[in-house]
């Protein structure tokens, strides 16, 4: 829990800066940093280059975005940021410090539904719809935007077939099998599934640039991509999957998100369910990650998944591989920062900053566990029989 710190009251009201409460500042945080083994301005990857004083001030009074904007605007770095958030997730200061902006962020989420249909286009807009020639040039060919199966895999391209094939074998899936993908992205299941099992595959995106490419990149394979939201679907199908968007969901649409993939899964049928998560019951939302890259995101507890298909499905797997996440977020980055020099006469060198915090941090946050990967295998309540995970 967070607790206050003694001397917020009067930075706040004092509103500018001064050299004394800045020193006072820095030697504060210099003993919250030891707790992780960071030095600022010390010599060994992992430690804190602060380059501008202000630093503290403003992590103390804006929390993550203070943070993550100070890094966009250049007032510290890290040699090696991902190790950087994976020690000061380890020791958990984040837990430690007040942070007013995500209190607010919280209590909008409280307050609003932030993923009804109409605000939930909006992650498209301002996500998806940078341009498909940008995540391709951080993908693997067939543009999988979500964690790799790294167990017996070497590089990226084979992480990602690897987890295609984890997710069809999980599904059982045969040839002629109908199959809902939820937030198809580019359309790489619905390719693979299209190509290596003949599945009958309808996938629906939320954005426009990835409705185009993943239409280009499934022609002629019999799937159909559709720009639609997962509340407008009404029909039958075999199987049902959704791979890294449950994420955009949010907990006031975790119950209806359950009955709709239950209204369209046949009785017999198995859906699975591919998503971050989070250790605790907390709400899963950072006001940097809403602002600058993925808006209105949640990442879920695994209490409010389970609650939300109570009475509707069976949890028949539950599997955890989240630790495979930083080598994705990893390979991405270096396909990221490799690729650079084909994007950066178009987008300013803050974009590039924010990006790179947006990938590294996330790895150090997946390295420090201080989030999961779950795939949940469902099924519904009336089918009899057992289920056992394929063994890959």
């Amino acid at each position: 829990m967070n607790r206050q710190l003694p001397f917020t009251d009067q930075i706040q009201r004092s509103g500018t800066s001064s050299a004394t409460d800045d020193s006072f500042l820095a030697a504060y945080y210099k003993r919250l940093f030891a707790l992780a083994d960071i030095v600022p301005n010390g010599s060994r990857p992992w430690d804190i280059i602060i380059r501008d004083p202000r630093f503290y001030r403003r992590i103390l009074l804006q929390g993550s975005i203070g943070l993550g904007e100070s890094y966009m605007e250049g007032w510290w770095d890290a040699p090696q940021l991902d190790e950087l958030f994976h020690r000061v997730l380890r020791a958990r200061l984040n837990e430690k410090v007040i942070n007013l902006p995500r209190t607010t962020a919280l209590l909008g989420a409280a307050l609003k539904n932030l993923q009804n249909i109409r605000r939930s286009k909006k992650v498209g807009e301002q996500h998806y719809d940078i341009g498909n020639d940008f995540y391709a040039a951080m993908l693997d060919p067939y543009m999988v935007y979500t964690c790799g199966y790294w167990r017996e895999a070497t590089d990226l391209n084979q992480a990602q077939i690897d987890k295609l094939e984890l997710v069809c074998q999980k599904l059982r899936l045969e040839p002629g099998m109908r199959v809902l993908d939820i937030g198809c992205g580019w359309g790489s299941f619905a390719r693979y599934a299209a190509e290596k099992y003949k599945a009958k595959v309808v996938g629906i995106t939320i954005s426009a640039e990835q409705l185009e490419l993943a239409r280009k990149n499934c022609a002629e394979l019999g799937v159909e991509i559709r720009l639609q939201d997962y509340r407008e679907i009404d029909e039958t199908f075999d199987r049902v999957v959704s791979l890294g968007m449950f994420e955009h969901v949010g907990h006031k649409n975790y119950r209806t998100y359950m009955q709709c993939v239950a209204r369209n899964l046949a009785s017999d049928g198995l859906f699975l369910l591919h998503t971050i998560g989070l250790n605790d019951q907390g709400t899963g939302i950072d006001p940097w990650v809403t602002k600058y890259i993925f808006p209105n995101s949640e990442i879920p507890a695994l209490t409010r998944v389970t609650e939300a298909f109570d009475n509707l499905f069976l949890l028949e797997d539950l599997h955890n591989f989240g630790t495979d996440y930083d080598k994705t977020l990893l390979a991405w980055f270096k396909n990221f920062d490799r690729n650079w020099h084909r994007f950066a006469a178009e987008l300013p060198q803050t974009f590039y900053r924010m990006w790179k915090y947006y990938l590294l941090m996330f790895a150090g946050a997946f390295r420090a566990r201080h989030l999961q990967l779950w795939q949940l295998v469902l099924s519904p309540r009336d089918t009899l029989g057992g289920y056992t995970r394929p063994l890959r």
